[in-house]
């Protein structure tokens, strides 16, 4: 790993923002967040966040009970609209200038989504959280990181997991004998169905030898620690495949 990273995506699941709650937003646990990204951002080092809804709809799952899948993922990227200004509110709250930024144009409450103009932010100091996905149905919000990630030329993406402190041979809750990666190979996470995010996302990171690090965002100051390089997770790379 590099000392550290000067421009980084972090990829956070709406069920990162849940907390103990069953369901939707746990204002404690976005400003423990806020506060992590806070302490990131301190460091010089310029961040984009791309968030998740699963917290408050999932568009896969309502479309397999019925509903039309395009409508059902519209309704999901709206979803993250909402996390998105959670965030922002927690960010702001907290002394960090923030911009959030849609896929999906609704000039009311967010800047759209425009490359130069969300590079800009970062390189004044802002924190921009990238909204509703890539504003197309059938996209996971995983893909929509990938291609945020991408665009915005970030040296990693920071893949914040719930309890998962990086990527592992099997289900470390299932199989007690399963081992973490301290690396792995784009390729082999492919092959090996190991569900680092979903296929088209992985894949096109491998195409472009853009590195992902999978940690547990629970834990303290693990956002901070991934930035400045330390021995966090597992990072995924166009490199060779290490067991710990």
């Amino acid at each position: 790993m590099p000392d550290h990273y000067e421009r980084v995506l972090l990829k956070l699941s709406g069920e990162a923002l849940m907390g103990s709650v069953p369901y939707g937003i746990d204002p404690h646990v976005v400003a423990s967040l806020a506060l992590q990204i806070k302490d990131v951002a301190q460091t010089g080092a310029q961040v984009a966040v791309v968030i998740g809804g699963g917290n408050i709809w999932r568009g896969l799952a309502a479309s397999s009970q019925g509903m039309d899948r395009s409508t059902a993922d519209y309704m999901g990227m709206l979803a993250t609209v909402l996390n998105a200004l959670a965030l922002q509110d927690a960010l702001e709250e907290s002394g960090v200038h923030t911009r959030v930024m849609t896929a999906i144009e609704m000039k009311e409450v967010a800047e759209p989504y425009i490359r130069r103009r969300a590079i800009r932010h970062m390189e004044k100091g802002r924190v921009v959280i990238l909204a509703a996905g890539t504003g197309n149905p059938y996209f996971t919000t995983d893909t929509a990181a990938a291609l945020r990630a991408l665009e915005l030329d970030v040296d990693v993406i920071l893949m914040a997991k719930n309890r998962v402190d990086g990527v592992y041979t099997g289900d470390p809750h299932a199989d007690p004998t399963a081992r973490r990666f301290r690396t792995i190979s784009h390729q082999d996470a492919i092959e090996r169905d190991l569900r680092v995010m979903d296929a088209a996302a992985l894949s096109l990171c491998r195409e472009n030898k853009l590195p992902i690090l999978v940690f547990n965002v629970s834990e303290d100051g693990a956002i901070l620690r991934a930035v400045r390089g330390e021995s966090v997770g597992t990072l995924v790379t166009s490199g060779a495949t290490e067991l710990e």
